[in-house]
């Protein structure tokens, strides 16, 4: 079997999506690069009796290389952004409320907190609608990502992505929380602080003092 290892990476990111709210049962999903080899979960299984041998791999052109499943069914929107964004090895895919929730009455979210700055990045922009299991969410991706680690799809989730697993895991997770901000603050009717472009780079600033 095919990397194992990271097999097994996959299943316990996803496990973890689960266990922080951002998808339920078997929804969203995890994609991994390795080389010209791409490992996904699978479609329609739950997260919590996934085993190794479930974890499909393909090519980035979507040819099964190896596995007894049928892979997620939005592999065509991975592979278009790992296609497209050759510095992400990355993929995950959420329904997650909050960031959902925003989708519906923003166009972005600003950058509002120094967690948003130091695990997304960047302010995160509400890409255009396009249907599950369709290109369109990885195109729509590509388009709007700029300088962020996630793109919110209107009326859908997101797509978060990094050079890990734990990049990406992290930025959904933290995207997640800015958005619970955003909308708490949102619903006071006061005016929202937002931070400014020195104060973003201020705390973007190598610091050399946080982490092992």
């Amino acid at each position: 079997m095919l990397y194992e290892k990271q097999r097994r990476e996959i299943i316990e990111t996803a496990r973890t999506m689960e266990k922080y709210g951002l998808v339920r049962m078997s929804g969203g999903n995890v994609s991994l690069r390795i080389g010209d080899l791409v490992l996904v979960t699978p479609t329609a299984m739950g997260y919590d009796t996934m085993v190794p041998e479930d974890i499909v791999v393909t090519d980035l052109k979507g040819n099964i290389i190896e596995g007894i499943r049928k892979p997620t069914s939005d592999l065509k929107a991975v592979l278009y952004i790992l296609n497209h964004m050759p510095e992400v090895c990355a993929v995950i895919h959420t329904h997650q409320p909050k960031a959902t929730a925003l989708s519906l009455v923003a166009d972005r979210l600003p950058l509002i907190s120094t967690t948003l700055i130091d695990e997304v990045k960047d302010e995160v922009a509400v890409a255009p609608f396009t249907i599950s299991s369709d290109e369109g969410m990885g195109r729509m991706t590509v388009e709007y990502a700029g300088n962020a680690l996630c793109v919110i799809l209107k009326n859908h989730g997101i797509m978060a992505y990094g050079k890990t697993l734990e990049q990406a895991l992290s930025a959904a997770v933290y995207l997640e929380e800015s958005c619970d901000v955003y909308l708490s603050a949102l619903a006071s009717g006061r005016e929202i602080s937002v931070l400014t472009k020195e104060q973003a780079e201020q705390e973007a600033a190598p610091r050399g003092y946080y982490g092992q």
